[in-house]
This record gives structure tokens, C-alpha cells and sequence, in this order.
């Protein structure tokens, strides 16, 4: 964190060719107010030393005993490293424990009541305001409606997205879906006339931080891009994980404001049958839980098997088994006999709580040398001024500091790649495997593997290039681009194949539209 702000500090000063001093007041003019904890930073930076010489001078970053020096840009000609962390010559020492990691940030007066509602969406990936505990929330952020349907009624537990109408929400909408009241004309409640039998269903997603559409915006540390606007959407950021599952593939709905554009399953769905409204679940999370999802979703899903209606749950955990920071990472990764363990306890439990008529998707995981053979000679956002960082050393530097997002594929080690993605492959078999042999009570199950050729073969006909397709700033994730190319391939799949699993078109969804305008979208 303190090499790239510096970094970003540095480059900014030379952009606009000022003094750091400068540098740092107008990065803290773009920031908005309570975030500019960094600020404090600006009598550390002396602009002849790089980012990683202040940072190991100030102690933010360390080398610990037996571990080699990590750094993110070539050691200094005249000086070595370990000459210039001294300590004494930096005035500023007492901030140098406020930068170690996320607890310690948290102890800034400003920051600390924020951290602990994070804290809480983190341990129990359910909405921060939630008035009546039903799961869904009116708030967007903190595991609100960016992450499920918007509540209609936070005062009402038996209100909520997904559930089946209360007497044909013949007087108040009990499913969050927009459609209540009679027709005045024949007296037949707008629930029943327009939804019933309409195989109306929901989706779920449990997923990774590709589910949850992590996303670094580059223009944060790309100086010739900076402007206030470009950190107006930090604390909407900072308050969803520094996730977007609102533009997300599965369950995005609104308009990317990330690049892009939006399309997603739950957005086809809603299409497809105006009655699926508002029900929608992303469970997904940033951290490594090697695809153990069971002992989570008994708090954080939300269906009650005998009031609400099916749902399609997406099961995409697409790296998160074979991709952790260890230097053994082979060792770390999810091996098939856990694998096989995991997913049929987590489908024992859905099979216990999800609606009869359901139906499950298991998707398989991604071939990641994509990542390396795309990205690691081109300039990362952090070296695109000077030509001086690429992708290869962001993810030499992060498998250094043991917190690189995938050691087995971010890697110049061609047989580690090859490993990583051999095990990839085994544990998506083994799902496979799965979706072949086991049966369940309440919902039918289906393989597909993860599409990346095929979104990759689409964006070369539209004139793309395949390094497009990953995240620019953490070079990892599925971009904008990808996730809505994605939807579409996956979609297509379910059309011609598994056709049950979407649901029979609403032949009433222009009259239900018409309505809605009459009554001025409402």
C-alpha cells in the first residue's frame, strides 16, 4: 500500500512538474476527505528516492530474517536499500504503525466506525442495515442491494425480494418485485394475472472475487488520468470490498460506470420474465476459503424453501483452489478428494433450503495462463509514464511480500503455470464428475466449463485484444469487457442446452411495462 501511494505521489509530482509537497496537497484535493489518511506521508518523500527506498526507510515495509528484499522498482544506483532504512534521518516515525494493514488503518478516529461495519459484512456477508434481519437491505453498500434485491419494506421480516406473493399481493407487495394492487377492470390482483405460472425464479451467486467483480480503477494510479473525479466513487469502493457485484456478470443491473458495459444473468432473466424483479443473491468473497462454502451459507443464503419461489444457483469459485500467496503453493491447493468433499456438502445443504424446481450450475474453474501469456511484458498502470514497471515485476513483487493473488500463475515459472493449471483441471473434472452422479431432492445439476476461449474468440471479432480482458490495475481478475462477453456465452449454453433452467418467456412483460409507466415507473 505505501509503494503504491508513493509511487502515485512521485509520479504526480513529475507530471506536473511541482515540488512533492504540491504533489501531495493536490492528490488530497481529489480524495475525498475522510480517506486522505496517506496525506500525512508527504514530509517522508524525497523525490530522488523511489517508492520502495521511502517505504523501507519509514519501516512501512520490512525485510524480514531469512526473507529476500522485496521491491517493485530496481534498487537504487548509488545507494543500496539497506543504506537508506535507517530510520533517523525521517521525522514522521510515529505514523509508521498506522500503515501496517487494515486493523491499524482502522484506528483513524474518521476510518474506525466505517472498518467496523466492514468488519461485520466480512464476517457474516449479510447486509449492515437491515432493520428487520430478513437478509436484504435498502442501503446500497456494506451488503446491500449492490448485493441482493433491494428490500421494499425493512420494517416487514416477511417482505423481501423472492418470496412468493402473500394473497397475490392483492394489496401490498410482499416480493419486492414492483407488481401489487387489482386491475380496477376486472378485479383480478396484477400479481395473479400477470406472474402465475410464470415459472417465476432467482438467482444465487457463490463465488470468488471474480463473482464479486473486484475492481481497482486504474485512473487512481494513472497520474495522466487524475482528477477529483476520479476518486469520487472511493468510498462507495471502499464500502463494497473494492467489489462492483452491481456490474457483475451473474448479477449485475445497473450501467457500468467502470468501463464496459452491463450485462448479466439476472438482468436476462429479469427480461425474460418481468415477475424475477429485484431477486437476485451474490455471495461471493475476496478472501481464500479453497471452495468450502457450506459452513457460510447457512447465515449469509437467503431462501426459504417452502415461501419463496426456485432459484438458479451459480456455483463459480474459479481460482480461488488452486490460488493462494504460499511459496509451496502446490502444497496449499485444494487436492480433488477435498474438492469432491466440499462441493457435495455445500449441495447437501442447498438441497435442504432451496425451493423444489431449482436447479444448480456448477462452473468450472479457469485456465489461468492467460494471465502471463497476455500481461507480463506490458506496462502496468503504475509504469506507464516512465516505462519502468511491468506486469512481471507487480507480480514478482507480490509473490515476494507472499500475498500475490495466485503464486502458481503469476509466475515467469513455466512448469509452475503449467502445474497450477493441471491442477485446475482436475478439480474442474471433478465437478464435472458431480454434476453427472449426484442427485438431489430439490433442484437438477449442471457442469459448464469456464468460458474463456470462447469470450476471448469474441472479443478478437470485435476488434479487441485479449489483455483487455483482465483487470488492468491487479492483473488477475475478468474485466468489465470479459464479465459482460461472458454472460452471453453462458447464456446461449443454458438457451440451447438446459432450456428448463430459464423459464418459459412472460408473455404479459409489455403489459406489465405499459403499467409501470401509467403509474410513473413505480
Amino acid at each position: 500500500g505505501c509503494v503504491l501511494v508513493v509511487s502515485v505521489i512521485e509520479q504526480l509530482a513529475q507530471w506536473h512538474n511541482s515540488t512533492v509537497k504540491a504533489a501531495v496537497e493536490r492528490l488530497c484535493d481529489y480524495i475525498p476527505g475522510k480517506y486522505q489518511i496517506m496525506c500525512h506521508m508527504s514530509r517522508c518523500i524525497d523525490k530522488e528516492m523511489n517508492a520502495d527506498v521511502v517505504c523501507h526507510s519509514l519501516r512501512l515495509c520490512k525485510q524480514d530474517p531469512g526473507q529476500p528484499l522485496c521491491h517493485l522498482y530496481s534498487p537504487p544506483k548509488l545507494h543500496p536499500l539497506c543504506e537508506l532504512m535507517h530510520p533517523s534521518t525521517f521525522i514522521f516515525l510515529p505514523l509508521q504503525k498506522s500503515f501496517m494493514g487494515f486493523s491499524s488503518v482502522c484506528a483513524f478516529p474518521l476510518l474506525a466506525n466505517l472498518c467496523e461495519k466492514i468488519k461485520f459484512v466480512l464476517r457474516n456477508k449479510l447486509p449492515f442495515e437491515d432493520f428487520d434481519g430478513d437478509k436484504f437491505s435498502t442501503f446500497p453498500t456494506l451488503r446491500g442491494y449492490h448485493w441482493r434485491g433491494r428490500d421494499c419494506n425493512d420494517k416487514n421480516t416477511t417482505v423481501y425480494p423472492g418470496r412468493r406473493p402473500d394473497n397475490w399481493d392483492s394489496k401490498s407487495d410482499s416480493n419486492c418485485n414492483g407488481i401489487w394492487g387489482v386491475d380496477p377492470k376486472d378485479g383480478i390482483p396484477y400479481e395473479e394475472k400477470f406472474c402465475k405460472g410464470a415459472d417465476s425464479r432467482g438467482i444465487v451467486l457463490l463465488g470468488d472475487s471474480a463473482g464479486a467483480h473486484f475492481h481497482i480503477p486504474p485512473e487512481w494510479m494513472t497520474v495522466t488520468q487524475m482528477s477529483a473525479k476520479s476518486f469520487a466513487n472511493l468510498p462507495m469502493a471502499f464500502s463494497d470490498e473494492f467489489d462492483w457485484p452491481q456490474f457483475s456478470e451473474i448479477t449485475g443491473f445497473l450501467n457500468s460506470t467502470i468501463g464496459g458495459w452491463t450485462d448479466s444473468l439476472y438482468l436476462r432473466l429479469r427480461k425474460r420474465n418481468r415477475c424475477n424483479h429485484r431477486d437476485l443473491q451474490n455471495i461471493s468473497q475476496n478472501v481464500y476459503f479453497h471452495n468450502n462454502i457450506a459452513p457460510y451459507l447457512s447465515f449469509s443464503l437467503a431462501r426459504n424453501q417452502l415461501l419463496d419461489n426456485p432459484a438458479i444457483v451459480i456455483y463459480a469459485t474459479i481460482g480461488n483452489d488452486v490460488c493462494n500467496g504460499e511459496r509451496d503453493t502446490l502444497a496449499h491447493m485444494t487436492t480433488p478428494k477435498e474438492m469432491l468433499s466440499n462441493v457435495v456438502q455445500a449441495l447437501r445443504y442447498l438441497d435442504t433450503h432451496l425451493p423444489n424446481g431449482s436447479h444448480v450450475i456448477l462452473t468450472g474453474l479457469v485456465d489461468g495462463r492467460f494471465l502471463w501469456d497476455n500481461l507480463h511484458d506490458r506496462y502496468h498502470p503504475l509504469g506507464q509514464l516512465n516505462k519502468d514497471v511491468t506486469y512481471s515485476q507487480v507480480y514478482s513483487f507480490l509473490d515476494c511480500l507472499q500475498v500475490s493473488p495466485c503464486s502458481g500463475w503469476l509466475t515467469p515459472n513455466e512448469t509452475l503455470r503449467n502445474l497450477t493449471s493441471e491442477r485446475a483441471l482436475q478439480l474442474s473434472n471433478v465437478l464435472k464428475e458431480i454434476a453427472r452422479s449426484e442427485k438431489f431432492a430439490n433442484f437438477d445439476i449442471f457442469y459448464m466449463d469456464f468460458p474463456l476461449r470462447q469470450t476471448a474468440e469474441e472479443w478478437r471479432k470485435m476488434g479487441g485484444e485479449p489483455w483487455q480482458l483482465i483487470e488492468p490495475v491487479d492483473g488477475f481478475h475478468p474485466s468489465q469487457i470479459a464479465a459482460a462477453l461472458g454472460t452471453g456465452i453462458t447464456w446461449q449454453k443454458a438457451l440451447h442446452e438446459w432450456p428448463q433452467v430459464l423459464g418459459k418467456e412472460n408473455p404479459f412483460n409489455d403489459q406489465i411495462e405499459a403499467i409501470f409507466k401509467d403509474q410513473g415507473g413505480h
